[in-house]
């Protein structure tokens, strides 16, 4: 990523976007002060990055991280959201049916900013550390590749504050790690697990002893991506990702076409 194209990304408030190597672009949460939660702002943000990153011709791979040592993001800053009613805040002046809706849109909003990380072209690879619950499990999910130090402590946390985590885990886990029992375990307990056992079920593929480590890990399989044919490269994610969601049958007939 040129220096001109890095000025390009200094307009966000809520991310700091680098570019440590030739190719690779290094998105970071920032907002350490409050263990990175995320607030409307953030996920609006998040989606405009990531759809940015997704057509920027200097980028082919894509670190994902957050500043600090304390939290890769602590999940929804419930007060803030819980102010715009997103966790369901009566309007006294509306009836049930336009609460729900209006609901269901800023909901349906919130999953298409996030879902930018997972439809964005270039492989993303995600750098977890410290506390990592509830909206970082959703995140990680719509990564390609994920990373953690020895010291995170993750937990789908969303049924602990009465909600179904709908912002993508219950659909992606299931499809990303070994065992489905594992998935309604840590789903319906909300209970906290650790860097061991997510590399024992497949949902991170390296534990590294540090954050920095991890990082030095992630920056090192993202250089060597982007070394690569960024056609190849861009077409394999898709035909996997494809592959994930459909038959095997139509996964041939996909790959056919795209081959013209």
């Amino acid at each position: 990523m040129a220096q001109s194209e890095r000025e390009s990304y200094s307009d966000f408030r809520h991310f700091i976007i680098s570019s440590p190597s030739e190719y690779v672009a290094h998105v970071e949460i920032n907002r350490p002060s409050k263990l990175n939660a995320f607030t409307p702002d953030m996920w609006v943000e998040i989606g405009r990055i990531f759809a940015k990153l997704s057509r920027d011709p200097g980028v082919r791979a894509i670190i994902l991280s957050a500043v600090g040592d304390r939290a890769f993001t602590a999940g929804l800053d419930v007060q803030a959201v819980d102010q715009q009613g997103l966790l369901g805040n009566r309007d006294q002046q509306s009836d049930a049916a336009r609460q729900a809706t209006k609901l269901r849109r800023q909901i349906s909003e919130f999953q298409d900013c996030i879902n930018q990380i997972e439809k964005c072209e270039k492989p993303v690879i995600c750098v977890m550390n410290g506390v990592s619950i509830g909206l970082a499990i959703d995140i990680a999910c719509c990564a390609d590749v994920r990373i953690c130090s020895r010291d995170t402590r993750f937990s789908v946390k969303e049924v602990d504050i009465g909600m179904a985590a709908d912002i993508g885990t219950l659909a992606r886990l299931p499809k990303i790690v070994s065992s489905f029992s594992w998935v309604k375990d840590v789903c319906l307990t909300a209970r906290g697990f650790g860097a061991e056992e997510a590399l024992a079920v497949g949902f991170v593929s390296q534990v590294l002893e540090t954050k920095a480590k991890a990082i030095e890990a992630a920056s090192m399989l993202a250089s060597f991506i982007a070394s690569k044919s960024p056609v190849a490269v861009q077409g394999t994610k898709e035909l996997l990702n494809h592959a994930r969601d459909n038959t095997v049958a139509d996964s041939e007939y996909t790959k056919h076409t795209l081959k013209g």
